[in-house]
């Protein structure tokens, strides 16, 4: 590990780092902005310059400079202050004077820097430069004289991403940041770009002209659009949610997010339930709390009672209701709305256990039935970075563009079975294999098959960094391992709650199920919008959503995480679990709670797991069971469309203009045609 000076003061640095790293770790701030920690180094923006001996006498870049033995490094000299004066005077000869009307004002990093290093007035009496505006699709809005060219979009697109969409035309003064012939940038992650910009040359068009950074109340949430459980910033203005922005965990989604997650938002605040609601002669009419509970007084249900959960739906709600039904002597608890009906026994056995992270390491993967970028983006760029360290990749299903180097085997699930040499070869001298079991694995018996794989190969073996388990299900709902855990498992899935026929249906949001299987049941549904559900249910009891209330999540991984309540819920709605507590005193039945925290605590005691934030620690993987065989023609996946995949997002007017645009090819024309 090199040592050296940074202003006078010696430190000892990593091998391989940067003077700007170095820099940084003595407690320096270095100007930037092309250099960004999750990109390669660039060095075009020259602002993080130092001065550095033994070296020419000159200021030199930091972030492109490696640190080594003996270095001096001034970050406070005069020539470095006139140096970066001078480069922010150059950055500024062609920026609009316009931040009195750019979203990013508020919140830019050229902003802040001209603070420091920018000058009274500019020298410059020519022409500015300008650039004709691009079009980047329904998300990004462009601003492109603004541009800086420090080409972080175009790095993010091509390393992360791994879409080759935006790029640069032409050089010197007349280069401009472009899309592919100026169309829409499409991939599943393109709005990160606005927040890597350090200047508003790229901004969120929904969120064009809301509100100023200074206006907004933030909350800290949890992502409950796929199972990931990336980590949010939901920033509301009164009692409406403005807009939702990433938050840096690198165990978890690093600082990315995907599009469908992030402008989710305008969803929040269309087609809500407000009201409770009665069906009355094959029509739902408004009614009031206490009508609404007299009427599923009325029925009295008793043992005959069924639960099923949704996709977005917190642990708390999940807790009230089982309590409910436990009270009234049910244990007709479901979360998968799907149909599937495979083992839930062993928590490790349904669990993501490489961790997030940790996938990044493998070096043999095989992937069955899961369309990857589609039900996780943000674990497809952990696979791609696994990938660029040379992981190979196998996939069994339709085939997929992965935005990596991979194998597709075919689309009979059986392959799983009998793997081909070229898969036997890669496992067998990998050390660090896994297996990625999918919605459409699971439903082909590709579980009790992949347990079977990990014994072959011995995905779970020790290695010099601790054990490795190879075994992973990636799940699609944020509710999904929530709900396993607190018995949301039938032996025989739906069907189990088809069978008994049961008095009354609790739908806990669960808007992708088929109701006219429960033809003789009556429907009680608690959600916050007018969904499929909704127009099935008997009784509609109006709920929060994830940003209107606080609640327990547990991603894929297994990881345990908190959200917190960013606004109130509109109108007459209330938080799911005093519905559930109303609903009991309705039917004469205590749950035990009557309290927020003693719900917790109750919900604690039964699962002690869910009381500890952090990866929930499942055991060993279970042995596979005799003669288990994957079988079955993969025909498709679970997700048709991956924008509108829930009620929120199929409320919101920006996700589906990306649908109809991005998937399905619609134009739409602009305010000037």
């Amino acid at each position: 590990m090199p040592k050296l000076k940074v202003d006078g003061v010696e430190l000892e640095v990593p091998a391989g780092a940067t003077v700007l790293q170095a820099c940084e770790l003595a407690g320096k701030e270095i100007p930037r902005f092309c250099y960004h920690e999750r990109l390669s180094i660039a060095g075009n923006c020259r602002m993080c310059l130092v001065e550095v001996k033994p070296g020419p006498p000159k200021p030199q870049a930091s972030c492109a400079l490696p640190a080594s033995e003996g270095q001096e490094i001034r970050t406070d000299s005069e020539m470095v202050k006139k140096a970066r004066e001078g480069v922010m005077e150059f950055l500024l000869i062609n920026h609009p004077l316009d931040c009195p009307i750019c979203d990013q004002g508020g919140e830019c990093d050229l902003q802040d820097q001209s603070v420091a290093y920018g000058r009274g007035k500019s020298r410059y009496d020519e022409n500015k430069r300008a650039v004709t505006e691009k079009y980047m699709g329904p998300l990004i809005k462009t601003t492109m004289t603004r541009c800086i060219h420090c080409t972080r979009c175009v790095r993010f697109s091509e390393e992360i991403a791994g879409v080759d969409e935006i790029g640069a035309l032409y050089r010197g003064e007349n280069m401009q940041i472009t899309t592919y012939l100026e169309g829409a940038a499409k991939h599943e992650l393109s709005a990160n770009v606005i927040d890597l910009c350090p200047v508003g040359a790229l901004t969120s068009r929904p969120y064009a002209f809301e509100a100023r950074p200074w206006e907004l109340k933030k909350a800290l949430g949890v992502d409950v659009s796929d199972a990931v459980g990336s980590n949010i910033r939901i920033d509301s203005r009164g009692r409406e949610v403005l807009r939702i922005l990433p938050r840096v965990n690198d165990d978890v989604n690093e600082e990315w997010l995907s599009d469908r997650a992030r402008y989710v938002v305008d969803g929040l605040t269309r087609r809500r339930l407000d009201k409770p609601w009665l069906r009355k002669d094959s029509k739902l009419v408004a009614a009031t709390w206490p009508e609404a509970f007299n009427a599923i007084a009325s029925i009295n249900p008793g043992a005959s009672l069924a639960v099923i959960s949704g996709d977005q739906v917190d642990c708390e709600t999940m807790f009230a209701a089982k309590a409910l039904a436990r009270a009234l002597g049910s244990s007709l608890l479901e979360g998968r709305q799907t149909g599937l009906a495979y083992t839930a026994s062993n928590m490790a056995a349904v669990a993501f256990n490489s961790t997030l992270s940790g996938i990044e390491e493998a070096d043999a993967v095989l992937i069955v039935g899961s369309h990857v970028r589609d039900e996780a983006p943000l674990v497809n760029t952990r696979l791609r970075k696994a990938t660029r360290k040379g992981a190979k990749v196998f996939v069994i299903g339709p085939k997929w563009d992965p935005t990596y180097p991979a194998t597709f085997l075919g689309d009979d699930a059986a392959i799983l079975n009998d793997v081909p040499a070229d898969v036997v070869a890669a496992f067998e001298a990998a050390k660090k294999p896994a297996i990625i079991v999918g919605g459409a694995g699971l439903a082909k018996g590709a579980l009790e098959a992949g347990l079977a794989f990990a014994e072959r190969f011995k995905l779970v073996r020790p290695t010099d960094s601790g054990e490795w388990n190879g075994f992973n299900v990636l799940h699609m709902a944020a509710s999904r391992m929530g709900g396993l855990m607190l018995g949301y498992a039938q032996a025989g899935g739906l069907g189990d709650l088809v069978a008994a026929k049961p008095k009354m249906v609790i739908s806990l949001g669960a808007d992708e199920v088929d109701y006219t299987k429960f033809a003789g049941s009556m429907i009680v549904h608690i959600g916050h919008h007018g969904d499929k559900a909704a127009h099935a249910a008997d009784v509609i009891l109006p709920a929060a959503a994830f940003t209107e209330k606080d609640g327990t999540y547990v991603n894929t991984e297994g990881r345990v995480q908190v959200s917190e309540r960013a606004v109130y819920a509109p109108g007459d709605a209330r938080e799911d679990w005093t519905i559930l507590r109303a609903m009991a005193d309705s039917l004469g039945v205590a749950v035990g709670f009557d309290s927020f925290d003693a719900l917790r605590a109750a919900m604690i005691a039964e699962v002690p797991a869910l009381g500890a934030e952090g990866l929930a620690d499942y055991g060993a993987l279970p042995a596979a069971p005799k003669g288990a065989k994957a079988e079955g023609l993969i025909a498709g996946y679970p997700i048709k469309d991956h924008y509108l995949t829930n009620a929120i997002a199929r409320s919101s007017p920006t996700l589906q203009r990306c649908s109809a645009e991005l998937l399905h090819g619609e134009t739409f024309a602009e305010a000037a045609e």
